[in-house]
């Protein structure tokens, strides 16, 4: 179904037009429109929610939902995608009365993204009717939309710690890349490294075993992405069984399976600051939203790692 062109002198007389600058990169609010996840987080005014029972964004794909009111109603709905152009442009017909087309396009303004919203109604008089509530609506909506998005933004941030040490970046090098230098303080607070295996190279494994004050173990693997000597390591951080295979957080079912992980040494005048940034890879919403909230932890256990590496320095 192709969106309709219309340039008569009284499409103003048909149309609604609502726009909000939102503080998001486009492709984030692309996203927003069209991972029915999070479409169904923030589409409709305060109070409702809904239950889609087919979503195919793309030309001719129909999106089909019901609307639950807060006062327990419910408002089928049915569209059909005519147009969609990646990060830019929306087109759907809204099928079910009273009929219209809706066009959200998205613009960036500033590093932010304009998206402007337009009803475009099959008549003035179906116009006129909606204007009694769907421009309030629409700025309800909106209202959601902002709100998922921080959410978004919240979860997609990376976890990100620095500490400074005086020592220099060479030996700091060296901490981070030989085996039995990182068995020696690698780990939480307390905890000790009875097993390591390291192939220090893009796409080689470090794989090792953490062993607890009371005697638990706990197995981890990185898979190194890339190394620049003595500046930088990006790798693949993942919880392991002692075969090596991946497994989960045995104490979280939801944290992620794997995170990117970088680790930059920068010196200057004689210490070296080491700064640790996490990010989810291949994650599911469930686990960046798990990830997301667990930065306060994440920031206990490499605190107990800091010190753990401060404290073997001055001897290494």
């Amino acid at each position: 179904m192709a969106p309709r062109t219309d340039t008569a002198p009284n499409v103003a007389e048909r149309e609604i037009v609502s726009t909000r600058v939102l503080n998001a990169a486009r492709d984030l609010v692309f996203k927003a429109w069209t991972d029915p996840d999070h479409l169904a987080r923030w589409w409709g005014p305060m109070g409702f929610t809904n239950t889609f029972h087919e979503f195919d964004p793309r030309p001719g794909g129909v999106w089909r939902f019901v609307m639950h009111g807060p006062d327990g109603r419910d408002y089928q709905n049915t569209h059909i995608f005519a147009e969609i152009v990646t990060a830019e442009r929306i087109v759907l017909q809204h099928v079910t009365g009273p009929r219209f087309q809706l066009t959200a396009t998205f613009a960036t303004e500033a590093g932010k993204t304009r998206v402007t919203w337009r009803m475009l109604f099959d008549s003035a008089e179906d116009c006129a009717k909606a204007k009694t509530y769907a421009v309030q609506a629409n700025e309800q909506t909106l209202d959601r939309l902002t709100a998922e998005l921080e959410s978004m933004a919240s979860v997609a941030r990376p976890f990100v710690i620095s500490r400074s040490f005086s020592v220099s970046r060479e030996l700091m090098w060296k901490a981070w890349t030989e085996r039995d230098r990182l068995r020696e303080w690698f780990g939480p607070k307390g905890f000790s490294m009875p097993v390591a295996a390291m192939d220090l190279r893009p796409g080689g494994i470090f794989h090792y075993c953490l062993r607890s004050p009371d005697g638990k173990e706990m197995w981890g693997k990185f898979v190194y992405r890339e190394i620049v000597a003595p500046e930088k390591i990006v790798l693949v951080n993942s919880f392991s069984d002692a075969a090596g295979r991946l497994t989960r957080h045995p104490f979280n079912p939801s944290w992620p399976l794997e995170l990117l992980s970088t680790f930059t040494l920068a010196e200057h005048e004689g210490r070296t600051t080491v700064t640790v940034q996490w990010s989810p890879l291949n994650a599911t919403d469930a686990e960046r939203n798990t990830f997301a909230a667990g930065h306060e932890s994440m920031t206990q256990g490499w605190t107990g790692t800091f010190d753990q590496l401060a404290s073997y320095l001055p001897r290494a």
